[in-house]
């Protein structure tokens, strides 16, 4: 539960801060699209950074770089708050993104150190579960805190993750392999991971950004392969990306948080342009927040019974009939049907989240689990990247209703990707007969 509290104040540093795109735009004399960076920066430091966090962990135990990641996001977001110009903004949330990057890779590590068996299936869900309730939550804390206190108080928010900190001490090992960190072969893979999320963004953000990701991901790919070659047990090992249990449940895993992001800028855009104020779009996803809570009472025996694999197959369905929904719901600007969504959704991230952490974690050996882990959660990540530039560039070409019909298509192709790890009959069955 306090890793989840983690879980989401890390990711209301992107939920909250976007209901005050607005004020900061006024506030520093830029446009609105412009102070969208203080959004897309932090996205971008968030995915690649993570395996960076993961390998690190393998090398010297979670404690160490799971606080260096905590103060990095408390700075970060105490700069952002106090930042007299949009250029120190800007410095500020790549800080805070990288820091709050620590958050979703090394708390899944801390989950599979200390539970296994059915317990840490729970685990994963309780997690998963809170997490995704705080993020609904966030719009209407983002609202409500800006409305009595200003823009700079949302910044700051992702403060209290200081605060959890002391209570999960106990919790956090400080073992690891103890062998040295490949810096090349880690700044290789965070610059290649930065052209990825560039150029998925690059519809919502323009060409420099595309051209930028075009470079870094043509370079990086070939070094990146070179260096695995050379290195097999370096920062990124072979064995994990060789292993088609973690790159086929990241590759799948990958539309849930692409429909998540994709609703939680298409919600308030579709709201807002009929009348809606931000606070009221928040106090409409306060439901979903109460589905999030309840998700891990069933997710956890689900993810026992039918395993990781299966588990994705049934979030991938759901998610996609999520967008189904949303899509109805946008066009008829239906509030009742929107929420219905968000709760799909959110069902589905708590199925999702902890089956892919489960199958990654389980596939791969201990030293190298939190690399592993950090991998699969740079693609989930990157796949957050998917749906918020699908619904901000698709969507003023043939409408946000329209772009989330191209979303709902997204879990099929995952579907597929998860074919040869669903050939055992009966975790198939059991998948078909909790569907």
């Amino acid at each position: 539960m306090l890793l989840g509290l983690l879980f989401g104040l890390a990711g209301m540093g992107s939920s909250s801060a976007a209901i005050a795109l607005p004020l900061i735009s006024d506030d520093l004399g830029v446009s609105v699209g412009v102070s969208a960076w203080t959004i897309t920066l932090y996205a971008l430091m968030l995915a690649v950074t993570t395996a960076v966090y993961g390998r690190v962990a393998d090398l010297v135990g979670v404690r160490l770089p799971l606080l260096v990641g905590v103060a990095l996001m408390t700075g970060g977001a105490i700069v952002s708050a106090l930042a007299p110009s949009f250029d120190v903004l800007l410095v500020a949330r790549l800080l805070q993104g990288a820091g709050a990057a620590a958050v979703p890779t090394l708390g899944i590590a801390v989950l599979s150190a200390r539970y296994d068996g059915e317990i840490r299936g729970l685990a994963f869900g309780r997690l998963a579960g809170i997490a995704a309730a705080l993020s609904c939550l966030g719009p209407l804390i983002g609202g409500v805190v800006e409305s009595q206190f200003g823009w700079r108080a949302v910044m700051a928010l992702p403060i209290l993750g200081l605060l959890v900190i002391p209570f999960l001490w106990h919790a956090l090992h400080n073992e690891g392999t103890g062998a040295r960190l490949d810096i090349i072969g880690a700044v290789l893979v965070a610059a290649t991971a930065a052209g990825v999320v560039l150029l998925v963004q690059s519809p919502s953000t323009g060409m420099t950004v595309a051209v930028a990701g075009v470079v870094l991901l043509v370079l990086g790919t070939p070094a990146v392969a070179l260096r695995v070659r050379h290195r097999p047990h370096g920062f990124l090992p072979m064995s994990v990306i060789t292993n088609p249990v973690v790159v086929r449940s990241a590759l799948a895993a990958m539309a849930i948080p692409a429909a998540w992001f994709a609703l939680l800028i298409a919600i308030p855009a579709v709201l807002v342009g009929h009348g809606w104020q931000p606070w009221q779009v928040g106090l409409l996803m306060v439901p979903s927040a109460a589905v999030g809570l309840a998700t891990p009472r069933f997710a956890g025996p689900l993810l026992t019974r039918i395993g990781g694999p299966a588990t994705l197959a049934v979030s991938g369905v759901l998610v996609s009939v999520a967008m189904v929904v949303a899509a109805v719901g946008a066009h008829q600007v239906w509030s009742p049907v929107l929420l219905l969504a968000v709760m799909l959704a959110t069902v589905s991230f708590g199925l999702g989240q902890p089956a892919l952490s489960a199958a990654v974690g389980d596939a791969v050996h201990v030293d190298v689990r939190g690399v592993a882990l950090g991998v699969a959660t740079l693609l989930f990540l990157v796949g957050g990247s998917v749906g918020s530039a699908v619904v901000g560039g698709l969507g003023d070409v043939v409408g946000i209703d329209w772009s989330l019909v191209v979303l709902a298509v997204l879990p099929m192709l995952g579907l597929a990707v998860l074919v040869p790890m669903l050939r055992d009959r009966p975790g198939v069955l059991a998948a078909h007969d909790s569907l």
